[in-house]
């Protein structure tokens, strides 16, 4: 199946006590849907999925995948530093009807490339799901390899990479070597445009939180032929793509979200809520921005 070319890593709505609010979340997921996106990654990093439970990743993607319904896809993210719990994580959510799992390269333990490579072969042999991969060596401390992500692009419901390495030439080398329909989307806003270049499906988003429909323009122009307004586009949104990262992601986009009337609440340690300097920067990004 399709993933579409724009979805947003969702952050997770907590209430003042820091639970998980499933109402907002829901309420957050069809903001999305309504505004430039194709679909959703629940519990992903900007979801904050080291100090999400299990427990709560279920629910959310329960609840999430009943608010969006058929009019958007969900994506699961089940992966960790631990093969046999994202297989056992990856088997609970398959049977909550999400549409696709997701899973990051293992963090910490620092595994070889045939480590990764069967690392991933397990999580995908354990649902017929398709499976996303997760490269992202600035939080992983490894980079998964175009040859590995090429012998795991055998596997049949391995069809997709979210990529964040931020070497364009590794890019390349994935698009000269991987099969036309195997899917690789930039993990990277700002990286968007640069990889649509070169041949890329997407974007699996944070800053769509808060530009998706902005985003959505760009990415239509690209696909429509108009490289100029994608231009433009890209280079308007540019500093909101990088001044999201002022601070650890989710704590910008959390604190942004309130301009669009929603309520994310705030962080659970071992992140903390963006201080003032930083709050003036964001209030004075959105206003750059959105006008």
């Amino acid at each position: 199946m399709s993933f579409g070319k724009i979805l947003t890593a969702m952050v997770t709505p907590l209430n003042e006590q820091l639970e998980v609010d499933y109402e907002a979340a829901k309420q957050l997921a069809l903001h999305l849907i309504d505004h430039g996106n194709d679909g959703i990654v629940v519990a992903g990093t900007t979801g904050e999925s080291p100090t999400i439970s299990s427990e709560e990743k279920l629910e959310l993607f329960k609840v999430v995948k009943e608010a969006v319904g058929p009019r958007g896809v969900v994506i699961a993210g089940i992966g960790s530093y631990s093969t046999a719990e994202s297989v056992a994580l990856a088997k609970k959510a398959a049977a909550l009807g999400v549409d696709g799992l997701m899973a990051v390269v293992p963090y910490y333990n620092k595994p070889s490339q045939e480590g990764l490579y069967q690392h991933f072969r397990t999580i995908a042999e354990a649902t017929p799901l398709p499976l996303m991969l997760y490269n992202i060596p600035g939080r992983t401390s490894i980079n998964m390899l175009p040859e590995t992500v090429l012998r795991l692009s055998e596997i049949p419901n391995i069809t997709a990479l979210k990529e964040a390495c931020g070497m364009m030439d590794q890019v390349s080398e994935l698009k000269r070597i991987l099969p036309e329909n195997f899917a690789v989307y930039s993990g990277d806003d700002s990286l968007t445009l640069p990889m649509l270049a070169l041949g890329c499906n997407g974007i699996i988003s944070v800053a769509g939180h808060v530009v998706g429909d902005e985003m959505k323009s760009m990415v239509d122009a690209w696909f429509a032929g108009d490289t100029q307004t994608a231009l433009k586009w890209h280079l308007k949104l540019l500093p909101m793509f990088k001044g999201m990262f002022v601070t650890t992601n989710p704590v910008p986009v959390k604190y942004l979200l309130k301009y669009q009337g929603i309520e994310a609440g705030g962080v659970r340690l071992p992140l903390v809520d963006a201080g003032d300097k930083e709050k003036a920067f964001l209030d004075d990004l959105y206003r750059q921005i959105k006008g």
